[in-house]
């Protein structure tokens, strides 16, 4: 076995120039460990018919691969226009209507039945990302006169935000919930769900899933204000977190996203929650074969931030270089781990902080485990889990030792594939004896010699999730 020469996990969303089996495979080898199913575009045959090739893939790989399915929540669009694009310039006035009709060039189309109530006079309006703004000047019935205060082109259906407006949408739409059961028969359970506020919105997930006698893996995707405001209580009920920083960069001003990037990472990192960041991190390879130097820097420091993963949007959904830009990914992880290990002292914010969190019996082992690899020539940890926890609990402090999760369940083997360093091993043992099937495997597999240190963890009630309480250092014989 070789494991990769990077520990960040990578997410590729997959999209028209990503989901043939030769992309999907190239894909893999260039280190995807979770594909990205944006079910804001597409059908659900199509998005079947994606799932199937990368399960068939990551079998004949012999690769973990997590599958994501990208719920769209209540995006705020405008409607259709008459001309693609219409040109807005600076001073025009404009109607945004809530009416069913085509738009033009003074007359826009909006899907956001409330926006009337929504709004008021000098609420500012951002269309296509931000990249066009508007003012509100009045609200009448069901339309609201604007002056474009930034213009620029603007096309069909893109996307709508109300930075500092009250927006009078449910966060978990009834098509979401549809497509959480459509991902559940299809054998996927992890979910990133748009536009969350409050723990309440994963939580509404969570249950109807667990009507259908099933647990799913919930990533809260952070790009309203309001879920910024309200972290702690949803880092208590989420799996993962993402920081999806394009509609974040418009929902709060966009000069305090780094600041707001670098307190949600470290406040994930101190609870053991994986946590993405996303959004135009290489947005220049969706047409060019090299990325910018800054967008290089915002990889690394993402990194250096202490994310767990790094992901790919536009880039490898319809990008000309997909496979191309994933390598460029895991060039970039594999450069900034090596600095940040030869730097520890200068990084490692975790270990400062993880004293004012209230610990737990995992806490102490991690601990434990993290200051034996500062101390002894640790070749691998080893966690047999059910759950995930203890790997992810170790995970947090970004060791340059690998992890290696053992685990007869395929689904918490996909899910560790969000976390950093550790490297998902699915084994289909009936024996709770990890150190002799950990000790033989690495043996098999070549990755250690007589007289390697590795250190394995256990509990006193193996086979069941929680309760490690056990550090093993072993030297192999």
């Amino acid at each position: 076995m070789l494991l990769p020469d990077h520990k960040t996990k990578i997410v590729c969303t997959i999209g028209p120039a990503s989901s043939s089996e030769e992309v999907l495979r190239g894909l893999i080898h260039s280190g995807m460990n979770v594909a990205r199913l944006n079910f804001s575009h597409g059908n659900l045959e199509g998005h079947r018919e994606v799932i199937h090739k990368i399960r068939k893939l990551a079998f004949e790989l012999d690769a973990v691969v997590s599958i994501m399915a990208d719920l769209p929540g209540p995006k705020i669009r405008i409607g259709k226009l008459s001309e693609d694009p219409i040109h807005l310039k600076k001073g025009d006035k404009i109607i945004l209507t809530t009416e069913d009709m085509e738009g033009s060039g003074s007359i826009i189309p909006v899907n956001y039945s409330r926006l009337p109530e929504s709004i008021r006079p000098g609420s500012p309006v951002y269309l296509n990302d931000g990249f066009i703004q508007l003012n509100c000047l009045g609200v009448f019935d069901k339309r609201v006169e604007c002056e474009v205060v930034i213009g620029g082109p603007l096309s069909s259906n893109k996307g709508m935000n109300l930075p500092g407006s009250k927006i009078l949408l449910e966060p978990v739409t009834d098509r979401d919930l549809d497509i959480v059961d459509f991902a559940l028969n299809e054998g996927v359970d992890t979910f990133s769900v748009s536009f969350i506020e409050k723990a309440d919105d994963i939580q509404k997930i969570r249950n109807h899933a667990k009507n259908r006698g099933k647990s799913v893996f919930i990533v809260s995707k952070i790009e309203r204000e309001e879920a910024v405001k309200n972290i702690d209580e949803i880092l208590g009920v989420t799996d993962g977190l993402m920081i999806a920083r394009g509609d974040l960069g418009v929902e709060i001003p966009i000069q305090k996203v780094p600041v707001v990037q670098k307190e949600l990472i470290h406040k994930a990192n101190l609870l053991s929650i994986p946590v993405i960041t996303a959004t135009q991190m290489l947005e220049s390879m969706t047409e060019n074969i090299r990325p910018t130097r800054a967008e290089v820097t915002d990889v690394a420091n993402a990194i250096l931030d202490g994310t767990d993963t790094v992901m790919l949007s536009g880039e490898t959904a319809a990008g000309k270089y997909p496979v191309e830009t994933a390598s460029m990914m895991a060039k970039i992880a594999r450069e900034t781990e090596s600095w940040r290990s030869k730097n520890k002292n200068k990084t490692d914010t975790v270990i400062k902080d993880i004293d004012n969190i209230k610990m737990d019996v995992d806490d102490v082992i991690s601990l434990q485990v993290n200051d034996a690899l500062l101390k002894l020539p640790i070749k691998y940890v080893i966690t047999p889990t059910v759950s995930g926890e203890t790997s992810r609990h170790i995970s947090r402090f970004k060791s340059d030792t690998w992890i290696l999760a053992f685990s007869r369940y395929l689904k918490t083997s996909r899910n560790l594939a969000l976390s950093y360093g550790v490297y998902p091993i699915y084994i289909e043992s009936k024996t709770d004896n990890w150190e002799n099937i950990a000790v033989e495997k690495l043996k098999q597999w070549e990755m250690a010699r007589k007289g390697d240190f590795i250190i394995l963890t256990q509990g006193q009630s193996p086979g069941k999730p929680g309760g490690t309480n056990l550090l093993k250092i072993i030297s192999i014989t």
